[in-house]
C-alpha cells in the first residue's frame, strides 16, 4: 500500500528532527510552575489554540542580510531565534543577532527582540515585540498556509531616544527541508515601507 501524504509528512518531519529532537533550552527543574520548552516532545502539551503556530516552536540559527537606504550595507548578520511555550495559549519569542564580516567572523552583538505570539479565536495572530532599540510593535496577521505566516504592524511605540519607525511587515515560512526563512519590510527615519532584513535559519533544537 502506498504511503499517504500525511504519513509521508510525519516521516519527513521525524527525519529532519533526528539531530535536534534530543535538544532543548536550559530548564529550571525547581521552578514551581511549568517551564518553557522549545521541544514539543518535552514539557507541557502545546495549547490547542497554538496548533497553527506549532511549526515555529524550536530553536533556530542561521544568517541573514540587513539593508536600508540610510545605512552603508548590505550587512551580513547571524541570528538565533528561540520560540517556546509553557502550555498556555501563546508562544514566547526571543531573537538575538550579531554582525558578521565578509568572511563570516563575528564583529559584535546586534539587534535583540523579545515578545509573544498570541493566536486569536478567529484564526488571526497577534505578535507583540519589544526591541532593545526602544521600539515596541504590535503586529496583526494570519497564517497563509500551514507553514507560513504574514503579519503587519497595527501599532508602533518608541521611547524618546529611539529612531522613528512608522510600520513594518513580516513573512515567516518553512522552506526546503523544514528550515525557517523570513523577510521583513520596514518604514522608518522618513523612508517608505521597503525591504530591510531577511534570514535563513536552521533548526538546532526541538
Amino acid at each position: 500500500m502506498s504511503e499517504s501524504s500525511g504519513d509521508a509528512a510525519m516521516r519527513a518531519a521525524a527525519e529532519r528532527a533526528e539531530t535536534t529532537r534530543h535538544r532543548n533550552i536550559p530548564s529550571w527543574p525547581d521552578l514551581p510552575i511549568p517551564d518553557d520548552t522549545a521541544n514539543l516532545r518535552e514539557g507541557p502539551d502545546l495549547h490547542p489554540d497554538c496548533l497553527a503556530l506549532l511549526p515555529l516552536v524550536g530553536v533556530w540559527r542561521g544568517e541573514g542580510e540587513v539593508v536600508y537606504p540610510t545605512i552603508d550595507g548590505p550587512f551580513r548578520f547571524g541570528q538565533q531565534l528561540t520560540v517556546t511555550h509553557d502550555g498556555r495559549p501563546f508562544l514566547q519569542h526571543e531573537a538575538r543577532a550579531w554582525l558578521l564580516d565578509a568572511d563570516g567572523n563575528v564583529i559584535r552583538p546586534a539587534a535583540r527582540e523579545v515578545g509573544w505570539w498570541r493566536p486569536r479565536p478567529d484564526d488571526t495572530i497577534e505578535l507583540l515585540l519589544t526591541h532593545s532599540t526602544g521600539i515596541v510593535e504590535i503586529f496583526l496577521g494570519e497564517p497563509r498556509t500551514q507553514t507560513s505566516w504574514e503579519l503587519a504592524t497595527d501599532a508602533v511605540l518608541r521611547t524618546a531616544s529611539a529612531k522613528e519607525v512608522t510600520g513594518a511587515k513580516r513573512l515567516y515560512g518553512l522552506v526546503n527541508n523544514g528550515d525557517l526563512a523570513y523577510v521583513e519590510e520596514r518604514a522608518m527615519v522618513g523612508q517608505p515601507l521597503q525591504p530591510h532584513t531577511s534570514a535563513y535559519l536552521r533548526r538546532v533544537a526541538g
